[in-house]
């Protein structure tokens, strides 16, 4: 089994910045990519900022905004969120495609975290 944990999420106002944090848990061999997504009311999901090996990819309507990081170490993924804006309002999703030790991959989704922008 596999656990994705975020943190991070918030009430900021236009301008502001917020980190969110995505931990990954339990039989993971390896970790191909992370990312985040999000689901604004009455929108469907859709994708923030992925990252894989040393490739990243942005939603147009964030870049030069947000950044994704990721620490292998402590299979995590981090959004570095600035200059937010009330359109960004959404709850956020942690993704990632773990391989296990069976050799199997498969998607995982945290259990998402509201982030909410105030003008």
């Amino acid at each position: 089994q596999v656990q994705l944990v975020e943190s991070g999420g918030g009430l900021v106002q236009a301008g502001g910045s917020l980190r969110l944090s995505c931990a990954a848990s339990g039989s993971i061999r390896s970790i191909n990519a992370m990312g985040w997504y999000r689901q604004a009311p009455g929108k469907q999901r859709e994708l923030v900022a992925i990252t894989r090996a040393v490739l990243t990819n942005y939603a147009d309507s964030v870049k030069g905004r947000f950044t994704i990081s990721r620490d292998n170490a402590k299979n995590s993924v981090y959004l570095e969120m600035n200059s937010l804006k009330p359109e960004d309002t959404a709850v956020y999703y942690c993704n990632a495609n773990i391989r296990s030790y069976d050799y199997t991959s498969r998607d995982y989704w945290g259990q998402g975290t509201q982030v909410t922008v105030s003008a």
